[in-house]
């Protein structure tokens, strides 16, 4: 039951009693059961007010999430997938950092916890002894 149908309800209910509309008690309650019907109408203006902007913001949502594909696509997960990370544990400070491969072949960093320079040196892979997986050896 919604709320204009509980109001007209009471409506119904005060009606029935036929009350005296001159004494002021049966007034007051008259006025109450209008403020009532008042309240539910603009009560219900809102709810389908809110279900409208709802169903915007539903569509607008949508839109967004194709412009996002259109315009992103897969680039991203791609980006991740091809990227190479290598793990690497600081002298000093016995930390693991992960570190991605433009980083190590810069050749040094300085460790983000204790601030030591680590130093890398990359050496060419020999295919047959080394088994190591990386793009020399599977080439």
């Amino acid at each position: 039951m919604t709320n204009t149908e509980k109001v007209a309800y009471i409506r119904g209910l005060a009606e029935g009693l036929e009350l005296d509309d001159n004494k002021k008690e049966v007034k007051v309650l008259n006025a109450i059961i209008e403020l009532l019907d008042d309240m539910a109408m603009s009560l219900s203006d809102l709810e389908d007010g809110y279900n409208d902007m709802a169903d915007q913001l539903d569509a607008v949502d949508e839109d967004l999430g194709s412009l996002e594909d259109d315009f992103y696509g897969d680039e991203e997960d791609d980006e991740d997938e091809d990227e190479c990370y290598y793990e690497v544990t600081c002298p000093n400070c016995h930390e693991t950092i992960c570190l991605s491969e433009d980083i190590i072949e810069d050749g040094q960093m300085d460790c983000p916890n204790c601030g030591e320079t680590l130093e890398f040196d990359i050496d060419e892979c020999d295919e047959d002894s080394c088994g190591c997986g990386c793009e020399s050896c599977s080439e």
